[in-house]
């Protein structure tokens, strides 16, 4: 049975560890400076850097003994209904963000290659006089930016794309 305080850390889409609270006490964890860490852990050290935190959506990018690791935590209720099968599913996946109406590209806040939240702002499109700034819908990497400052995109062109 689920005790509530299981705690579970999916570590780079491919391991499941289930953490309990009880667990920390047999953790000896040491601050070493701005987000490092040493741990002491069952006769083993590990120096942890976080690189990356959202704290919102539960995801850190870890360096653990200098290698790069991708964490997502899920609290007690979250595994619990993860179990359940109750899991919110993603209907379709969002891979471009498209011009809303058409305008003019005042700044590209975005380069290929670079990772983004959902709400991260990507772009400035100027129309009727007015500066609009576009958020990124979603989380994800950039694939490629189609447009440059200065250009003139009409409503539902491609301006975005996601990999």
């Amino acid at each position: 049975m689920l005790e509530p305080k299981t705690y579970e850390a999916k570590v780079d889409d491919r391991i499941s560890l289930p953490l309990d609270v009880n667990d920390l006490e047999d953790m000896d964890i040491i601050p070493e400076g701005d987000n490092q860490w040493h741990l002491l852990h069952q006769g083993h050290a590990y120096h942890i850097e976080v690189e990356e935190a959202n704290y919102r959506e539960k995801f850190f990018i870890l360096r653990v003994n200098g290698t790069r690791h991708e964490v997502r935590l899920s609290d007690p209720y979250d595994v619990l209904i993860n179990r359940l099968g109750l899991a919110k599913k993603s209907v379709h996946a969002i891979n471009e963000i498209k011009a809303p109406m058409p305008g003019l590209i005042r700044e590209v806040q975005v380069a290929q290659g670079q990772s983004i939240q959902e709400g991260d702002p990507v772009l400035i499109l100027e129309a009727m006089k007015m500066e609009n700034v576009i958020k990124s819908p979603a989380s994800g990497i950039i694939k490629e930016v189609q447009i440059k400052s200065g250009d003139a995109v009409e409503k539902g062109a491609v301006m975005i794309v996601f990999e």
